[in-house]
């Protein structure tokens, strides 16, 4: 039943978001087609409820440019101008909604970092797999990426033990304060959050 009822909250509310944002969804969408080309969405394989993996839809907010070698340059480098505005005002995220539609995700959870990850979280760590991934959760209104991975996933690893709608209503509602407010931004808008390499001790 409480699945169920999430399942359901997260259909209704994405619609209503979808609704309200889609003049927005569409300018971003013209804004990055001018400025970046082609194609305007990043897919990206995740790891979604017990580690299955999924594709996670974004707004590109980088460009493709490589070195003399083939390779990519660094990503604070192909971060745009334009990207990085997009990302301050988290509307890179709204793609997402169509996650949310299909069910790889919902509007709360654990966020869904890289497939490689998931050979380095510890025991404890890897308990946030015990639910599905969200585009905000307990993590992002309590830091967001001002703080260390351990304690994100801390926050996630308790997500997942007092989960509730009450809770996910609350999530809902502090996110969007964040957003608002642009608070608890740092390295994501600017450049890419340093990889996880793995922690010594596990996250109680």
């Amino acid at each position: 039943m409480k699945n169920l009822l999430k399942r359901s909250v997260d259909i209704i509310t994405s619609l209503l978001i979808l609704a309200v944002v889609m003049i927005v969804f569409v300018v971003v969408y013209i804004i990055i087609k001018r400025k970046l080309g082609s194609p305007v969405f990043f897919k990206q394989q995740r790891p979604g409820l017990h580690g299955r993996p999924f594709y996670l839809y974004k707004f590109r907010t980088m460009t493709d440019e490589k070195d003399s070698a083939g390779n990519l340059l660094p990503a604070s480098v192909r971060l745009t101008k334009t990207g990085r505005l997009i990302r301050s005002l988290s509307l890179d995220e709204l793609p997402q909604l169509i996650n949310v539609l299909k069910g790889d995700i919902s509007l709360v959870g654990p966020r869904p970092l890289l497939m490689e990850y998931l050979q380095l979280y510890s025991q404890e760590q890897a308990r946030r797999h015990e639910v599905k991934p969200g585009i905000t959760g307990w993590a992002q209104v309590n830091g967001r990426n001002a703080i260390s991975w351990e304690e994100k996933f801390a926050f996630d690893v308790w997500y997942v033990d007092h989960s509730s709608i009450w809770l996910d209503v609350k999530i809902l509602c502090m996110t969007l304060f964040k957003v608002i407010r642009r608070d608890g931004i740092n390295q994501s808008e600017n450049h890419t959050m340093e990889k996880f390499k793995g922690s010594q001790k596990s996250v109680m």
